[in-house]
């Protein structure tokens, strides 16, 4: 049986392990951060009409720079956004790898602060450019100061910041970002998957971006949307950041179902987003109640939180003894759970009580 070992494999990649999480058949799986409620009824129909207008020209590509899809989502992020600010993709994950392929690659260097989002130095890798890890503070916060210090040391040609951070959940000071854009001719992508979950007055990165034309604001539809099936990122940035984008961006990247779906899902998005306040509520139950038993938990403004587990391992499988998939995320000490519906959100709970006490 053939193994990457004898593949020609870059020397690089070998080695590493592809990103993941378990895919178990368990009654509450909490272990991903989707969204916890399915999409209504309303939103199918429209988004069902949507596809079938598409699918007697599916013999034809799709727009390549998904312009109807771009306006719509220019017209949701507000701040002055337009078409030309906007480009959309296959996922946040494709949507930064297109930016590491422009900005990055062979002798250019990439910085994040862990611990943070485990597909960056992935996404990294896959472009051959180097990553430097440096790490947040102890209380996983980050502060302009300490934020400076590590790009002054390296010099990176891209910086990674996470608003609100994964798998902390810890949302940034739009300081840090302005010092971090002050202290390197670098772009600095704001990678903001979570900001929809993000606590009343929580700042997004949005509000820089007519100073910064170096600044980079990803977003997804797979979270507060629940559109994860649907597999669309996109960034807001100066149009220039778009134009150089594009010359890496595979031709008719986004499918003309993908774009369809998308749009509808948009102008659906009232009924979408309805449930966002059920899930920060969860999010805040699980964070009192924690705390309340004694259990440490990060400050969260996204959709999941970190918890201390001791010895972790041993205390994901005590939670999947009893039917409660979280995630391990090689974190020492700490796990991380999804919040999600009230009667999941009592089951992890419930677990936790026997399991954490």
């Amino acid at each position: 049986m053939t193994t990457l070992d004898d593949l020609p494999l870059r020397d690089d990649l070998r080695g590493r392990s592809p990103y993941g999480a378990p895919q178990l058949d368990v009654a509450v799986r909490l272990n991903t951060n989707e969204h916890a409620f399915a999409v209504p009824d309303s939103v199918v129909e429209a988004m069902g009409k949507a596809l079938q207008a598409e699918l007697a020209d599916l013999n034809r590509y799709p727009d390549r720079d998904a312009v109807a899809l771009r306006t719509d989502l220019a017209d949701y992020l507000g701040h002055g956004m337009a078409t030309a600010n906007l480009w959309a993709a296959n996922g946040s994950n494709e949507v930064q790898q297109q930016l590491l392929q422009a900005f990055g690659g062979p002798g250019r260097t990439a910085l994040g602060f862990g611990p943070s989002y485990s597909m960056h130095p992935l996404l990294a890798a896959g472009t051959g450019t180097r990553w430097i890890g440096a790490l947040r503070d102890p209380d996983f916060g980050l502060t302009p100061s300490a934020a400076v210090a590590q790009i002054e040391e390296h010099r990176p040609d891209l910086v990674f910041l996470c608003s609100p951070n994964n798998p902390t959940g810890t949302a940034l000071d739009p300081s840090v970002i302005d010092a971090v854009l002050a202290a390197t001719e670098g772009m600095v992508l704001v990678d903001e998957a979570y900001y929809e979950y993000a606590r009343a007055g929580t700042p997004s990165a949005l509000g820089l971006l007519p100073r910064h034309p170096r600044l980079v604001v990803t977003r997804t539809m797979s979270k507060a949307f629940g559109f994860a099936g649907g597999r669309l990122g996109y960034f807001a940035a100066d149009p220039a950041v778009v134009d150089a984008v594009q010359l890496v961006r595979l031709p008719y990247h986004l499918s003309s179902l993908t774009q369809a779906a998308a749009r509808a899902a948009l102008s659906q998005r009232d009924a979408l987003l309805a449930t966002v306040e059920a899930i920060k509520e969860q999010r805040d139950r699980i964070v009192t109640t924690l705390r309340g038993r004694g259990v440490e938990t990060a400050d969260s403004d996204a959709n999941f939180v970190l918890f201390r587990a001791g010895d972790q391992k041993a205390t994901w499988q005590a939670f999947l003894d009893r039917g409660v998939l979280i995630r391990d995320v090689g974190l020492t000490g700490w796990l991380r759970v999804t919040a999600g519906t009230d009667t999941e959100t009592s089951a992890f709970l419930t677990a936790a009580e026997e399991i954490l006490s």
